[in-house]
């Protein structure tokens, strides 16, 4: 591979698309800046081939309509590591999902690596390489660009090509080729990477331990915190965070005074919306109740179906190790309660999962 090309000029950046038209594959990855605001900011894109390896700059106003066309080329595997975010990035700002996918991440995990491997470790493990980690905490929207900033980006794709093959040839040995794929192939799903402001409170944490007016409450308030957050352009927490969203969800102000004394909730906030918030919340308290409160909390489940979980647990817990695997790869501990709880529509019994440990499942439940 030669050496890696920073790309800042629409010719430059043509006749980089134009030499990869005819490759079947491309290492991927991005460096982007979302600390300050709620869509990623792209600010570098690296793509290498067996020959090349091109740092393409977004920030230099470059048209990237044909860098993006490339990556939506169905005849081309695109390989990246922990994909999601990676392809958030690009599907914002390209409008379409690079697709097909090949994540080293997933591989690795389907290979008996931990589920989250980082790309160094795997990089150290798998080819026994040492990469410089230094600039992981860079700032990327800052030009110009380093030349070690530019040496550690060309390094995020340099080894990817590599760690394909090495990990598809095991996949393949190991009959997983198939699993690694299903995997993937939910990332073209371009809703994966929205969040409907409806949608807004299944990322809360902790709402199963709230009573049902409470829990509407959370929902309205995480509502109106990601039509806020998608208007201006500003990280969730920044408008409010999660403690002092659910603080106002259980502990109900009717007044500024109130309002004023839950610790966590900004004093800004309340001088500028607090009229609207107490607003929000009497109109949350005063709707009836609907089934997505009920999901919101979840069922408590019966010492029956308590048994069952731990039963399905055990099992899995054994495939796992027979497998070589982590047990949360081969099943979560959610859709085991879930199991265990009478449904029988789940991860666990479609796919390669209702192959390599659903149907024990389902034949231990009778």
């Amino acid at each position: 591979m030669r050496d890696a090309q920073l790309i800042t000029t629409q010719p430059d950046l043509e006749a980089a698309v134009f030499r990869m038209h005819g490759v079947r594959r491309l290492a991927l990855d991005t460096e982007f800046m979302r600390e300050r605001t709620y869509f990623p900011q792209l600010c570098l894109v690296q793509i290498a081939t067996d020959a090349d390896c091109y740092l393409i700059d977004p920030l230099a106003g470059l048209d990237l309509a044909e860098m993006h066309a490339l990556l939506a080329d169905p005849a081309k595997v695109k390989i990246l590591h922990a994909a999601r975010q990676d392809l958030e990035v690009l599907s914002l700002t390209g409008g379409t999902v690079p697709a097909p996918v090949f994540d080293t991440q997933v591989a690795a995990a389907l290979l008996g690596f931990a589920p989250q491997v980082g790309y160094a470790e795997l990089v150290a493990r798998q080819l026994g390489h040492s990469l410089d980690k230094a600039q992981t905490r860079t700032d990327w929207s800052r030009r110009p660009l380093t030349p070690a900033q530019l040496a550690y980006a060309a390094d995020d794709v340099h080894h990817l090509l590599t760690l394909q093959v090495e990990l598809e040839a095991a996949l393949e040995a190991k009959g997983r080729r198939a699993w690694a794929r299903e995997e993937t192939a939910a990332y073209a799903d371009p809703a994966l990477y929205r969040t409907e402001p409806a949608e807004a409170w299944r990322r809360l944490k902790g709402l199963g331990r709230l009573r049902a007016p409470e829990r509407a409450a959370a929902r309205a308030l995480a509502e109106w915190r990601e039509r806020r957050a998608l208007e201006s352009d500003r990280p969730r927490a920044w408008i409010v965070s999660d403690e002092a969203l659910l603080a106002m969800a259980t502990e109900a102000p009717g007044s500024l005074e109130a309002l004023e004394g839950i610790r966590s909730l900004p004093p800004g906030l309340i001088r500028k919306r607090g009229e609207e918030l107490l607003q929000l919340l009497a109109a949350a308290r005063s709707a009836p109740l609907d089934s997505l409160d009920t999901e919101a909390a979840g069922r408590r489940p019966t010492p029956e179906e308590t048994r069952r979980a731990a039963r399905l647990t055990q099992i899995v817990r054994e495939e796992a190790a027979r497998l070589g695997i982590a047990p949360e790869v081969l099943a979560t501990r959610r859709d085991v309660e879930a199991l265990a709880q009478g449904a029988r529509d789940n991860a666990l019994t479609r796919g390669w999962r209702r192959d390599a440990i659903g149907e024990k499942l389902l034949a231990a439940l009778g």
